[in-house]
């Protein structure tokens, strides 16, 4: 007499005991499976809790100070942030060598600087304030006693305190060569222009794009064949070939438009086409992919059934478009641009290649400004050797977190509005 594992054939299902040890079997396997992804989530929230709190520690702690010029002397004692202009301009003539006045002057000339930057000017190129040492949080909570017997022993004039490098000075002042006086303000706007230019530029043209593929071309077309493979092979090209391209296409053979000399906006000195407009022209080439797989998928999950109830109130292909399918499918157009923008707003080599300053003090006004971004900023600042630069990209990082944090939760904020709109309509 054969066993019931003998007897049963390819494809029965299995009884008695067999149930018993296919759902074990089964259930192990979701068990393995499960331990996985939840080792992945802790090793990844474990991950990012370091890099937290390795900026954090970064970030804030003790920092020795001392004055080659008692400040004093040069005020009398008086707040320089209470001075007048008139007199912030007198201290520099007063107290700048010539070779320290003539690099100013290069950069930017010292009468159109904002009091702000003649107040940054007369603390590091007057009063010489300079930076003894810098401790982290640990550092400075732990080791204190130490760092006070080191510091005073050597520098019995020095001014100990705590030092949070992520304050409001650091968002509003522009690039400095001086640590103590470096501030951001430069690289975010200039992230915010680039990041304005390549939305204006990738948003239109990526839904346009996927409205074609979707809406208007046949999928056995060997041009609509031939458009969609290759949207799907730049999605995935590295992005210093994007930097190249703009490069040669937007920084080189279309100078004059990107320069903005066609326009008469540009500066004669500078103008070489490594511009605002040339680096959002390539983050647009670089993002526009991502956009318009993501359209896409949005425009293809929207029920045909609309459609036809639209076709047959005798509405036209484009109205159907405009009116019944681009409504429904926003929400899910609006997470591409999510992903696009938070793929833009960290991208360093393509913006290395298009021309982007690494040491700017000057503020972008327009699209034909020179310009940095703060991903540059950062690597500028991690490559230096000195400590106190760790420490200023630390709270750079923090700052390129929250900008990204802010506007991604922007845009899930709008996409979700416009989600709920279509749901009670």
């Amino acid at each position: 007499m054969t066993t019931y594992d003998n007897q049963r054939s390819v494809g029965q299902l299995p009884e008695g005991e067999d149930v018993k040890k296919n759902l074990n079997q089964r259930k192990r396997i979701g068990s393995i499976w499960r331990s996985l992804f939840l080792f992945c989530i802790i090793f990844g929230l474990a991950a990012l809790g370091t890099l937290l709190v390795k900026v954090v520690n970064d970030s804030v702690g003790l920092i020795a100070v001392d004055f080659r010029i008692d400040p004093e002397e040069v005020t009398g004692g008086v707040e320089i942030e209470a001075m007048p202009r008139e007199q912030l301009l007198q201290i520099i003539d007063d107290n700048l060598s010539n070779r320290i006045r003539a690099r100013l002057e290069r950069e930017q000339p010292i009468a159109e600087r904002s009091d702000e930057q003649l107040i940054e000017i007369i603390n590091e190129d007057v009063f010489q304030t300079r930076v003894i040492g810098s401790w982290s949080l640990f550092e400075s909570l732990f080791g204190r006693p130490g760092i006070e017997e080191r510091v005073f022993e050597n520098n019995p004039n020095a001014e100990l305190s705590w030092y949070n490098w992520l304050n409001w000075d650091f968002l509003t002042t522009p690039m400095s060569s001086t640590p103590f006086f470096a501030g951001v303000r430069t690289a975010i706007l200039g992230s915010l222009w680039v990041l304005m230019v390549t939305i204006v530029v990738a948003f239109p043209i990526g839904i346009a794009g996927a409205i074609y593929l979707e809406e208007y071309s046949r999928s056995d077309n060997w041009l609509s064949r031939t458009i969609q493979t290759n949207i799907y092979n730049l999605s995935g090209v590295p992005s210093i070939i994007y930097g190249m391209l703009g490069l040669a296409i937007f920084v080189r053979a279309l100078e004059p438009i990107t320069s903005g000399s066609a326009f008469g906006f540009s500066d004669p000195t500078t103008s070489n086409g490594r511009t605002i407009l040339s680096a959002g022209l390539t983050m647009a080439l670089l993002v526009l992919p991502v956009i318009i797989i993501a359209s896409q998928e949005a425009i293809r999950a929207v029920p045909s059934s609309l459609r036809q109830a639209s076709y047959g109130l005798g509405a036209t292909k484009w109205q159907t478009v405009w009116n019944i399918v681009l409504p429904q499918a926003f929400p899910g157009i609006l997470t591409g641009v999510i992903l696009a923008m938070s793929r833009a707003v960290g991208e360093t080599a393509p913006l290395i290649i298009v021309g982007a300053s690494t040491f700017i003090v000057t503020d972008p006004t327009n699209i034909f400004s020179k310009f940095t971004v703060m991903p540059i900023q950062i690597y500028t600042w991690t490559s230096r050797p000195e400590v106190e630069f760790q420490r200023v990209a630390a709270a750079a990082i923090v700052v390129l977190l929250v900008l990204m944090l802010l506007l991604n939760a922007t845009a899930i904020l709008l996409r979700n509005y416009l989600r709920g709109r279509r749901v009670s309509n």
